[in-house]
């Protein structure tokens, strides 16, 4: 895992949805490899984002994988919906889930594959039980609910304790980090072992977005 290429994953929470189809086209032609899409609830983050039917929109012009992250409680309820929508990847919060396990299952059995994310403060050693269940965790490197924070420095230290924890246990999932991420500590972020970097206002913000994220590609190298 170590050794495969640097993934980028465009946060389209960050995009102009007066232009979505533009943006979307934009990502197609760019260097990025997933389409990162956000869901909020206004109560498991204070904030509320889109949901299927946009999510539904944007997989019709997508041709790159859709990694949509849940910051949403009883994610269970919802999984079929987001798989008839278009998610390819579906990321839940392990703090949202009182039976995680079970949570992961249900994904799989959907046809998707799992994700785990964790907030700033929940240790790495929460996923050592399902570790080898997951296909990605997902590092929050700011606290969900808003683009455009800055950059939490512990972030670093979490990713090594991830990356041992996946070697330890012989597991195969890659280490997504999501907030504040911009080519500043594209190339860091990838030393400490994470995979894919998702960004937003870094990208979407930017003069020039698809150079922006080959600039991410090239920076992570």
């Amino acid at each position: 895992m170590e050794n495969a290429p640097v993934m980028i994953a465009p946060s389209l929470l960050a995009a102009n949805f007066l232009e979505l189809g533009k943006e979307v086209e934009m990502v197609n032609r760019s260097e990025a490899d997933w389409f990162h899409l956000d869901v909020m609830d206004g109560r498991f983050v204070p904030n509320i984002s889109y949901g299927l039917p946009v999510i539904a929109q944007i997989k019709k012009l997508a041709r790159k994988p859709c990694d949509v992250h849940l910051m949403i409680e009883e994610p269970e309820k919802y999984a079929a919906e987001f798989k008839k929508a278009g998610a390819d990847i579906l990321t839940v919060h392990a703090e949202a889930c009182i039976h995680l396990h079970r949570n992961i299952q249900q994904i799989k059995s959907l046809g998707m594959k799992a994700g785990v994310a964790l907030n700033p403060h929940t240790p790495a050693v929460m996923l050592e039980n399902v570790i080898r269940d997951i296909d990605v965790v997902l590092v929050m490197s700011v606290n969900p609910g808003f683009g455009g924070q800055t950059f939490i420095e512990q972030t670093y230290q979490k990713i090594r304790q991830v990356r041992q924890l996946i070697k330890d246990n012989q597991a195969t999932a890659l280490i997504e980090v999501d907030g504040g991420i911009s080519t500043e500590n594209a190339g860091q972020l990838v030393q400490a072992g994470a995979n894919v970097l998702v960004a937003g206002s870094s990208i979407f913000a930017s003069a020039d977005p698809e150079k922006t994220i080959a600039a991410l590609k090239r920076g992570a190298l």
